[in-house]
């Protein structure tokens, strides 16, 4: 029996398989132009037309030097690039699964649209997650679930406490708001749109370091101005802060928080700037700087330098605003950075009102792909460092903590709180409930629904009212979700949410409350020795300091013969 393969049959060598389109081309030009000149008529003429284009298309494709498959597969090469355009809406609609989170799911996404349509959001037939996987979350229910009367949940933002400049206008916050998204990332129709919702729904819309723009105050909504290191609406033309630009804006009664930015979980430690081709005129009016001029972001501020120099920058910052609420947001990075901010609060007195903890899958602003994918603390470690470091000293009962990244659902909020936050920010929710669809266009000016665009007549395509009306319905109804989460847990309020009441599966047959497996510190336990405390304090708090962000490692002591052997030493 032979066993040699079956002959393959192929086309010979010198068929140009690669270059058929183009001789198709150059075929049907020649035939088309030959039956117009013979017997005339348009649509000879119109297929000659069709044929030659893509001829000279060809030609083109061949002569160009910087796309070598154009080179090698004139005409039909350009399938290849129009196919890699349409790749992410192929994926999202026919192939990614309902549960497949890149960033957002569709399930996400679709429970987003349904609330903010007033739609209803129940599933049939049960959960389509998997229950058995490593890393499914549960609430455990009450057999004696209460009765809430009002899923309006709130939150006091502002120690009262006599002390070092104290908080004359604490805020009623509510525990669900949007987070920081400037006017210029985002047009002027979506700014309109989330203030709008905000006042309609009662809760507060944070301006983003862009500052506040004419399209933050036509509404009235509740406003958190951001303070970043562009000191924008508050800058000297050198980009230095000034504090009678920052009085003129922080005493405006709709400002209600004052939040200085120290690094935003997208690009923390990154800075930014905006062209001067995108510094339109409104834009230039909101932050201060000159039309058509690059706006630099600097990665660091330039108001204070230490820990303790941040201190009292936000005392003053408490001051000149009339006492409201002040405090500031970051992306956890450096352990003893934090450790020496902690410290700065001890040696001045002075602690912030509020700290937002934001996460590194925090994604409302665009940034390199090695700082979106490597740099900065997920959520979940970073919010468990600041609670706990804040109980180890004693200070957590004088600051509020909020959570942002990622957060979509009610459970997405019980489960922050479970971890030590007092309220949570959302900007890609809300940007949904605006009608993103997640195109991932957000950097080029090409939003196809109008969200984060400054084209005019992209931006046309948002309309006002009735996206107003989608923000304030997505957080109506994400608050009557958690109302219903609060009471099956037999709770009175999420703030009463802690790590016992959620459950983990850690493997196929073990599974576990989280309050087992998250850090845990006990109140003052970081005033004492740090023998039975996580390695994390043991290793970097002692070489944090108040005076400085460097680490300073303590000295250590030689051991005993280290010891003898140094004074043999001396003694000769």
């Amino acid at each position: 029996m032979s066993t040699s393969a079956s002959p393959v049959h192929r086309l010979p060598a010198w068929v140009p398989l690669r270059y058929t389109t183009f001789c198709l081309s150059l075929v049907g030009s020649a035939g088309l132009l030959l039956a117009a000149l013979a017997w005339g008529g348009l649509w000879w003429w119109l297929g000659f037309g069709v044929c030659a284009a893509l001829a000279l298309l060809g030609v083109r494709d061949m002569t160009q030097v910087h796309h070598s498959v154009l080179r090698n597969y004139p005409i039909i090469g350009h399938l290849r690039f129009l196919l890699e355009f349409i790749r992410p809406e192929m994926r999202q609609y026919f192939i990614e699964s309902d549960h497949e989170a890149l960033p957002f799911s569709r399930a996400q996404r679709s429970l987003v649209y349904q609330r903010a349509k007033g739609d209803p959001d129940s599933r049939p037939l049960g959960t389509q997650l998997n229950v058995t996987a490593q890393g499914y979350e549960w609430v455990n229910h009450s057999m004696q679930p209460t009765k809430l009367a009002s899923h309006d949940f709130r939150i006091t933002i502002g120690c009262t406490d006599e002390g070092t400049s104290p908080c004359t206008q604490p805020y009623s916050a509510s525990i669900f708001n949007i987070s920081a998204m400037s006017f210029g990332a985002l047009s002027a129709n979506a700014i309109l749109a989330l203030n709008k919702g905000a006042k309609m729904g009662g809760f507060a819309h944070d301006t983003g370091e862009g500052s506040i723009s004419q399209h933050h105050r036509v509404h009235g909504g509740d406003l958190i101005w951001e303070v970043a290191s562009g000191y924008f609406g508050c800058r000297n033309d050198d980009g230095s802060f000034n504090e009678e630009k920052f009085i003129a804006n922080a005493t405006d009664p709709q400002v209600k928080l004052i939040e200085i930015k120290l690094s935003q979980g997208a690009k923390p430690g990154h800075g930014g700037m905006l062209l001067g081709a995108k510094v339109t005129p409104e834009i230039a009016a909101a932050r201060g700087v000159p039309v058509g001029v690059d706006c630099i972001s600097p990665s660091s501020h330039s108001a204070f330098r230490t820990p303790v120099e941040m201190m009292h920058f936000i005392a003053r910052l408490r001051e000149k605003s009339g006492g409201k609420p002040t405090g500031f947001k970051f992306c956890v990075g450096h352990p003893w950075e934090w450790f020496a901010i902690v410290k700065a609060m001890q040696e001045t007195g002075i602690t912030p009102d509020f700290i937002v903890v934001d996460g590194a899958e925090g994604g409302t602003g665009a940034a390199p792909v090695e700082f979106t994918d490597h740099v900065g603390v997920p959520l979940q470690e970073g919010l468990l460092l600041v609670h706990n470091t804040l109980i180890g000293v004693g200070l957590r009962h004088r600051i509020k903590i909020g959570a942002a990244g990622k957060v979509i659902t009610a459970f997405d909020i019980a489960r922050m709180m479970a971890l030590g936050a007092d309220w949570c920010n959302a900007g890609r929710g809300f940007m949904m409930a605006l009608g993103c669809i997640q195109a991932q266009n957000c950097h080029t000016g090409h939003c196809p629904t109008g969200v984060a665009t400054q084209d005019a007549a992209r931006q046309k395509a948002l309309v006002v009212p009735d996206k107003a009306t989608r923000v304030a319905n997505f957080h109506d109804k994400t608050l009557h979700a958690l109302l219903e989460l609060v009471q099956a847990a037999g709770l009175e309020h999420p703030c009463d949410i802690t790590a016992h009441h959620i459950v983990r599966r850690i493997s196929d047959t073990e599974v576990r409350q989280l309050a087992n497996l998250v850090l845990r510190v006990e109140p003052g336990a970081l005033l004492g020795p740090l023998d039975k405390q996580h390695s994390v304090f043991k290793l970097y708090w002692p070489g944090a300091s108040a005076d400085t962000f460097q680490f300073a490692p303590p000295t250590l002591k030689p051991s005993a013969p280290q010891a003898k052997a140094q004074a043999a030493t001396q003694a000769a």
